[in-house]
């Protein structure tokens, strides 16, 4: 009997063991805007491929097409991420865009390469929380996503939008004209889209989509809580990555 109970006791142990550990709640969402025709971005490229290896840290590459004029143009970018990036600007009143920068949590804007810059941002953004304000998990199963939202505690704001974002996870890009001709430069994370899912007003909600469309022209995907003002981006209350970013 005894030696039953103590297999039995090792196989429970054996199983705990065996089960995929949680994903941890992330802290910060850094998102930076980038470019290839950019001299100063490759050092900030290289920064957010160490972060997006923090299970901490959503992390995402925003290419833009502002530089596309000198001599090279991205092979990544996009006018939308051009778009967002005007919009933050905006949204701060500082009228401020640049590459490298780094916008922490929807409100901050550091210079893309300044780790210690960043780091401040995350704290005074974050407010000596550990996470950010709102739980935001992802499961998929059959082809279809399941985001689901949780109001844990006190949120500064109770309104937000839910989007999600096609990723490449990674991107190796070999540079032959403009500021970094020669150069081959690694990016993480590379947004490939932003789609709207719907809109959160408080409390537990959920959402679905097709797992094709989270993952289009991507191979995972991000999904940010973020309220809107004005029509521009702010404060982004939660977020979750999908298994492997």
């Amino acid at each position: 009997m005894a030696s039953r109970l103590k297999l039995l006791l090792a196989a429970i142990g054996l199983a705990v063991l065996l089960q995929p550990a949680l994903a941890e709640p992330p802290r910060a969402v850094v998102e930076l805007f980038t470019s290839q025709g950019c001299s100063n971005c490759p050092p900030a490229d290289a920064l957010l491929v160490e972060y997006s290896r923090r299970p901490d840290i959503v992390a995402l590459s925003f290419p833009v097409n502002y530089w596309d004029y000198l001599g090279w143009k991205d092979t990544l970018a996009h006018a939308e991420f051009t778009n967002r990036q005007k919009d933050y600007a905006h949204a701060r009143s500082d009228r401020q865009v640049f590459t490298p920068q780094m916008i922490v949590n929807g409100k901050k804007s550091c210079i893309g390469s300044d780790r210690a810059q960043i780091e401040k941002a995350i704290q005074m953004t974050g407010k000596g929380r550990s996470t950010l304000p709102v739980d935001v998990a992802i499961a998929e199963q059959n082809g279809t996503v399941t985001v689901s939202i949780t109001e844990t505690g006190e949120v500064p704001h109770r309104n937000a939008e839910v989007w999600v974002l096609p990723v490449l996870r990674s991107q190796t890009v070999p540079i032959e004209r403009g500021e970094n001709k020669g150069r081959t430069v690694t990016y993480a994370n590379v947004v490939r889209g932003l789609k709207r899912i719907g809109e959160w007003h408080g409390g537990p909600a959920r959402f679905e989509l097709p797992a094709e469309t989270a993952r289009r022209g991507g191979d995972g995907f991000v999904v940010l809580l973020q309220v809107e003002e004005n029509d521009r981006p702010g404060m982004i209350l939660g977020a979750a990555k999908s298994p492997g970013l």
